[in-house]
């Protein structure tokens, strides 16, 4: 995945998302703003093929690319420990 920071304020970043679609960005941004601390998370995609670009704010001293790098980190774990159970069942 191929990211690019085109804005990073203090509480704010927008970033762009080069090949990425709906089905990973509405997964994090959903994580995001299970963060206490992310004040907004959304993504706008203008066009079906089209880069999306995730704006993220937050409130308090959370900076804005640890919050994104934070939720990602808890989908990989959500994904890994999917992978385990259906290895699991996959081993029955």
């Amino acid at each position: 995945m191929k990211i690019k920071v085109l804005e990073l304020e203090e509480k704010k970043a927008r970033i762009l998302f080069e090949g990425e679609g709906n089905t990973y960005m509405n997964a994090l941004a959903d994580e995001l703003l299970k963060d206490p601390a992310v004040d907004v998370a959304q993504y706008k995609q203008p066009f079906k093929f089209s880069d999306p670009e995730l704006i993220v704010t937050t409130k308090g001293d959370r900076a804005p690319l640890d919050a994104v790098q934070d939720a990602a980190k808890r989908l990989s774990s959500y994904a890994a420990g999917l992978l385990r159970e259906l290895a699991g069942i996959n081993a029955e």
